[in-house]
């Protein structure tokens, strides 16, 4: 009776209910309900989310339409244009966006007119409102929610070429400390105020009169007058005010010298008073082309030192979360639409699942069937379950072929072993018998048998340990030449009686760091192989050289050759290319594995190469190692 004969009632008794033989799996635990449960989870998951995002957004946008805490946009809007107004692009305004967001608590996006980002509060690939908040001009400011903005709408913090170098602003300061001393003098309490500029201004407290307390003296005119580098921005000015105002029939008197060292003036530039003094226009059209020409002169001054013109997006920041609040009638919407996702990804996960399950369970079936069978499962996908079933066949297939190679190895051990051990037992018996006398002859005989049987248990033990790594190696400095000629001296009687010829050729140069005497084994199973196939006449060669950091040994025969179909399996256990058992060459099919082995114990590779009736050429090839005595 066979193991899977009686483990079979055993294997019945433990599942009466089951004719199958196939183990119930709890419900809970299948994995088409574990799928289908994750999905239903995944999917509420999903549809609760987006809901609450939906919700949040809708209740968000309204608060954004109801224009939400006006004055601290302003705040915003005046604190991006005060810094258009200074800076000439918008590449350093990340952190006073992220400043004023934090400040404020909303969302605040900067945008070119084409709509390109330049900066975002929000994190990356939020959407903006659907419209602008406002537009950042510093040139053409909003007089209503810019707080210091002049009447001509131009940002008084922008200054471009009018801004003072040190040097001035040094001169100046030392001229305004004169006139604060004089009008101290009068008893007129005075306070210096700088402009955007660095210009410093002189005013009275409580703007009190200088002149009503006789303090005209302390007007000397050198403070007011411009600095060399006022001048030039004046009379860059004039150059472009001055063709505006030819085509408007109107001549610009001298320079342009507005009241422009007033902090508190409104409009220096486009006030009724400059314009009449220097172009002549006293009211109507003159005067307001007049202004206009101004105005556009300024601002095409001022342009290339003010950040291009940019749209501000404001939204509801991390610090005014929205209200979850829903109507009835939206919850129903929500419940509906959550609802028929939820079936629509049950049903989708449902035939994913069983799609996925089906060959999963073949592959199940075809593993509990008994191992003898080696059942294959058919590959009808391409996917990971696909792959997993090719693994299985390559697996079963592998196992099969082991099968058959532990059957045929069983084998072939008990017939070699059974040869010798037949022939010592039956001259053992005849001598006993008196059929026979014991003389040196038969004494030989049967000497030459136990070291068969001898050689065959060596090498089992030798191939045993390879597999254990438990083999052990006495390495030395070892010349491959010597090695060769000890080889070939152990077998010239062999070769003498077998009619071949055997030669050796090393180069001095080779050097291995190995154990001698599992070399001239390795060796001596590659020589005696060879010389079991070769014929008579024939010639076995070995050889050895240095290839870079490897000496190349190699074991050379004029035999008929192995077959290309057999070469790769020349180094497996118990396999002959002839399948007879003659002595003559059906040796015990153990040599080449236990070479492969020893090479490899030695960090090397074995390789064979034929072509049929053209002899076979075994490689091996292993470190190299200087020469004793050799300091290169």
């Amino acid at each position: 009776m066979t193991r899977h004969d009686r483990e079979e009632p055993r294997r019945g008794s433990a599942r009466p209910a089951q004719g199958n033989g196939r183990r119930r799996i709890p419900l809970r635990k299948r994995l088409l309900v574990r799928l289908l449960s994750v999905s239903a989870l995944i999917a509420v998951c999903s549809v609760a989310a987006t809901a609450w995002l939906a919700v949040t957004t809708t209740t968000s946008a309204l608060k954004e339409e109801q224009g939400q805490d006006l004055a601290a946009d302003n705040r915003i809007l005046a604190r991006l244009s005060g810094y258009a107004a200074t800076h000439s692009d918008w590449s350093g305004v990340r952190r006073t966006v992220r400043e004023l967001a934090a400040t404020t608590g909303r969302r605040i996006a900067l945008t070119t007119a084409d709509r390109t980002l330049v900066a975002d509060s929000a994190p990356r690939g939020a959407p903006l409102p659907p419209r602008p908040a406002a537009t950042v001009d510093p040139l053409r400011t909003d007089t209503h929610t810019e707080p210091g903005a002049q009447l001509s709408g131009i940002d008084p913090r922008v200054v471009g070429p009018y801004r003072l170098p040190a040097r001035e602003r040094t001169r100046l300061d030392a001229l305004a400390a004169v006139r604060e001393r004089c009008y101290e003098r009068y008893g007129l309490q005075a306070t210096v105020v700088r402009t955007p500029s660095g210009r410093p201004v002189v005013a009275g407290a409580d703007d009190t009169d200088p002149a009503g307390l006789g303090a005209t003296d302390c007007e000397d005119g050198r403070l007011n007058t411009p600095t060399p580098t006022e001048t030039k921005a004046l009379d860059t000015l004039s150059g472009l005010v001055r063709p505006c105002l030819r085509q408007a029939g109107l001549v610009l008197g001298g320079p342009v010298f507005p009241a422009f060292f007033d902090p508190g003036a409104q409009d220096p530039f486009g006030g009724s008073r400059v314009i009449a003094k220097y172009t002549g226009a006293q009211t109507g059209g003159a005067a307001r082309a007049a202004q206009h020409c101004i105005m556009t002169a300024r601002r095409a001054q001022l342009e290339p030192y003010v950040a291009p013109v940019a749209e501000l997006f404001l939204g509801i920041g991390d610090q005014n979360p929205a209200r979850f609040d829903m109507s009835p009638a939206n919850k129903a919407k929500v419940v509906g639409v959550a609802g028929l996702v939820l079936a629509v990804t049950v049903a989708v996960t449902a035939v994913v699942a069983v799609r996925l399950v089906r060959p999963l369970r073949a592959l199940t079936l075809a593993a509990q069937q008994p191992p003898e069978l080696h059942v294959r499962v058919p590959v009808t996908t391409r996917d990971e379950t696909g792959i997993l079933a090719e693994s299985f066949n390559d697996l079963t297939e592998r196992r099969e072929r082991l099968e058959a190679q532990r059957k045929a190895m069983v084998s072939d051990i008990a017939h070699e072993l059974r040869s010798p051990l037949t022939n010592i037992r039956g001259w053992l018996e005849v001598v006993r018998d008196g059929v026979v006398a014991p003389d040196p002859a038969l004494l030989d005989s049967l000497h030459e048998e136990a070291l068969v049987l001898q050689r065959i248990i060596d090498d089992l033990q030798d191939l045993a340990a390879a597999d254990a790594g438990t083999l052990r190696l006495h390495r030395e400095p070892l010349r491959a030449g010597d090695l060769l000629e000890q080889v070939a001296a152990a077998h010239r009687v062999a070769a003498g009686a077998a009619g071949v010829v055997l030669r050796t050729d090393a180069d001095d140069a080779a050097w291995l760091d190995a154990d001698p005497v599992r070399m001239r084994q390795a060796l001596g199973n590659l020589v005696s192989n060879a010389l079991r196939h070769t014929p008579a006449d024939g010639a076995v060669a070995l050889a050895a050289r240095r290839d870079g950091d490897d000496v190349v040994l190699t074991v050379t025969d004029t035999g008929r050759g192995i077959a290309p179909e057999d070469l790769p399996r020349v180094f497996d256990r118990f396999w002959r290319a002839e399948k007879s058992r003659s002595r003559r060459t059906g040796g015990s099919g153990l040599g080449l594995p236990i070479v492969r082995h020893l090479v490899a114990a030695h960090g090397g590779t074995a390789e064979a190469a034929s072509e049929p009736g053209a002899g076979a050429v075994f490689t091996l090839r292993l470190p190299a190692v200087p020469p004793p005595g050799d300091t290169a």
